[in-house]
């Protein structure tokens, strides 16, 4: 005994950083209260509906401030209430008022999926397993009062749990100070940039300005850190503390860089490199911005976005160290430059394992997109970061709306037509089951079929023994705590212990028999084999398998979108109906590379392998595009510019737009010729002393920049094993 509580201290200790403790303790306090109060009190209301919002309700990882918590909170609340009311008067009526209200919440909950892709789908799950449960019960429409408040009872119930806790791990105001820090940060580094037009003594004038800002947003919260851990030491604020300090040892550099930067601006050809520098500030500036965000919303997707940046922020600075040693002959201040850059790449991967380490959920499994857009504010906004309020829907989502409601239609149908006691169970399992993703369909449908027949056959058995109340009222928290702890762990896990408390709660007055049992397992085991089929049907390969396709074709339309350009301009051209269909065929291109992105992102990890390294690629091609949107805006008739320079440029980047696409469709990158091209973009001199018009001008730095983005893309494209490691000189 003496040995097993030191041991016990340190597992809860090591695991106070994860959420699971936590959420365990909330579901099982959010469930139970409503079910003890009910039992004990004899409450007029219904146990099952209570208890389950109640769950539903505290079961959330919410973030943001707190007034767009209890919005979200109370909103989820309504809707589980309104789910079991629409379930409860149309129980007994006609088949088809029964399938009109099944489709109706089947187009609601992919509503709340395309407003939330964060609490959508849970939200949707869960206000459809208290429709089915009110369309099942023998009491049906005679109750639906009593059940609307039942059910809004419990929701209030988990709102209550969710509040309670709040002044007690208020971390949002300490990570809000860690991203104002590297907000600075960003600001800092958008004043950096060589060539916006600003003279010497403005730039340095702006760069002091924010240095000042930096250094202040460091102190407070560098400040406010310490605060938190003198009034007790609170271990999971030390990754908040890692992190605010790799802000300031990434500051220290850059302000090292700037110093060797203006050094370097003072050679008379600086000019060329001048461009070069646009897409490694940029990338900078968007990098810092997103971690920023990442800190404060401690969302995955916005975790995946930093470290996708991150990656393709470090070919950047590899790819601009090897322009500079070309460029400027190794002077010395070229070197001094590229000494700086590269210790900035080596600050990289801490910076990732510090974020990393600061997102709870940060292994969670979820599809979303890898398109890097630019960061140019703040982008946090309370309610936008929530909610999607874009009216379009995704395709994708479309498609897996129509076919869940099919799936529930035929669910309905079985359990109504054969007057099944707890036929629910089919059209609830295909609705679990079923994912927008291929992969996470085909992942998760064995490990929910498989935690669900074993929880059915184990609360069946348990119902069986007739166990006394009060072992039952332990075996519900145990199941309920049980879930939510290994909700994120392992989900089969998970599976099994929410099957066994729904069926507690909801059948523990019911008199078990061997047909019962058999009824419930069977419609279990055809609610998954429904949603297999389908997902077989819908989706029948890997989205990894086609992704090369996908991405050689986005390369090869940017290819030939370069093609168009560059004849136009040493003809003479303008920015005809061709040039147009070009543009936008590279840009439906992209389109359809993101889109499989994302669905690739859903599929399991064993199916991700260099998904990093693909996003990397495809956002640089879509840099590459909107490069060439500007120069292609900027055509003018009758203005050729046939200079070698340009048509040496336009051939380069063209084969290398060509060979990145042979090496992504056929995975077998050729070393020699990937490397040669890179030194060729290096070697291009495209110098905007040249430019005389806007035009010109347009068409040197865009082209300037452009190289940079491909020698990085070149760079991605190389083996782990053979691409060059960043050096510190």
């Amino acid at each position: 005994m003496k040995q097993l509580i030191p041991r016990v201290r340190e597992y809860l200790e090591r695991n106070r950083l994860q959420p699971d403790l936590n959420r365990a303790a909330r579901c099982t306090v959010g469930f139970m209260g409503p079910l003890l109060a009910i039992t004990w009190w004899q409450l007029p209301l219904e146990a099952a509906f209570a208890a389950i919002a109640a769950q539903n309700i505290a079961l959330l990882d919410i973030r943001g401030s707190y007034p767009l918590r209890l919005s979200l909170l109370l909103t989820m609340t309504a809707v589980l209430a309104g789910a079991t009311w629409l379930g409860s008067i149309i129980a007994g009526q006609p088949l088809v008022l029964i399938l009109a209200g099944t489709v109706f919440l089947m187009l609601v909950g992919g509503l709340w999926r395309h407003l939330s892709a964060e609490y959508g789908p849970s939200l949707a799950i869960s206000s459809s397993l208290l429709f089915l449960i009110a369309l099942a019960h023998p009491e049906g429409a005679a109750a639906a009062s009593r059940f609307f408040l039942s059910a809004l009872a419990g929701g209030l119930w988990g709102v209550t749990v969710q509040v309670a806790l709040w002044p007690f791990r208020a971390q949002h105001p300490l990570r809000r100070n860690v991203g104002d820090s590297w907000l600075a940060l960003s600001d800092l580094l958008a004043t950096m940039e060589p060539d916006d037009g600003t003279d010497a003594d403005a730039r340095h004038t702006a760069f002091a300005e924010k240095q000042a800002l930096l250094r202040t947003a460091l102190d407070h919260a560098t400040e406010a850190l310490a605060i938190a851990q003198s009034r007790h030491k609170r271990p999971h604020l030390r990754p908040l503390e890692e992190l605010n300090q790799a802000t300031a040892r990434l500051a220290t550099r850059f302000m090292a860089f700037n110093t060797s930067l203006e050094t370097l601006m003072e050679s008379p050809d600086f000019a060329l490199l001048a461009p070069s520098f646009a897409p490694v500030l940029k990338s900078l500036t968007n990098t810092t911005r997103t971690i920023a965000l990442a800190v404060v919303s401690r969302q995955p997707s916005h975790l995946a976005a930093a470290e996708v940046r991150l990656r393709r922020l470090g070919n950047l600075l590899h790819a601009l160290q090897d322009r500079i040693r070309t460029q400027t002959a190794q002077s010395p201040a070229g070197a001094q430059v590229n000494f700086i850059l590269g210790q900035i790449a080596a600050q990289l991967p801490v910076i990732s394992a510090a974020l990393r380490a600061t997102i709870d959920r940060a292994g969670e499994h979820a599809a979303f997109s890898l398109e890097l857009f630019d960061l140019q504010t703040w982008t946090l906004r309370p309610l936008a970061s929530a909610l999607n309020l874009q009216w379009r829907p995704d395709a994708t989502l479309v498609r897996f709306i129509a076919r869940a409601t099919v799936l529930q239609v035929i669910g309905v149908i079985v359990f109504e037509h054969f007057h099944l006691a707890r036929g629910y169970w089919l059209p609830l399992t295909t609705m679990v089951v079923l994912q927008p993703d291929y992969g996470a369909t085909r992942l998760r449908a064995g490990q929910r079929v498989i935690g669900t027949l074993a929880g059915s056959a184990l609360a069946s058995l348990l119902l069986w023994l007739a166990l006394p109340p009060a072992v039952v009222m332990v075996a519900m928290a145990a199941t309920m705590a049980g879930f939510a702890f290994w909700l994120k762990r392992n989900y089969t896990v998970a599976v099994f212990f929410i099957t066994l408390f729904v069926v507690l709660i909801t059948e523990v007055s019911t008199k078990v028999t061997i047909a019962f049992t058999i009824e419930r397992l069977a419609a279990t085991a055809a609610g998954g084999l429904l949603a297999l089929l389908a997902a077989l049907l819908f989706w029948p390969v890997w989205e990894r398998e086609r992704y090369p396709a996908l991405l050689a074709a986005a390369l090869r339309a940017n290819r030939d979108y370069l093609r168009t350009i560059g004849g136009r301009i040493a003809a003479g051209g303008g920015y005809d109906s061709s040039a147009i269909a070009a543009k936008r065929a590279a840009e439906a291109a992209n389109n359809i590379v993101f889109s499989s992105l994302q669905r690739m992102s859903g599929d399991p990890k064993n199916q991700q392998e260099g998904l990093e390294d693909a996003a990397t690629l495809a956002n640089g091609n879509q840099r590459l595009t909107r490069a060439f949107n500007v120069v292609a805006l900027h055509l003018t008739p009758g203005t050729p510019l046939p200079r070698p320079e340009l048509a040496a440029f336009v051939a380069t980047a063209s084969e290398t737009l060509d060979v990145l696409a042979s090496s992504a469709e056929t995975g077998d990158p050729d070393r020699d010729r990937l490397t040669a091209l890179r030194a060729t973009l290096d070697g291009l001199a495209l110098h905007e002393a040249a430019a005389a018009t806007a035009f010109e001008h347009s068409v040197y730095t865009q082209f300037a920049r452009s190289g940079t983005e491909l020698s990085a893309m070149l760079l991605a494209a190389l083996p782990a094993e053979s691409a060059p490691a960043q050096s510190a000189a």
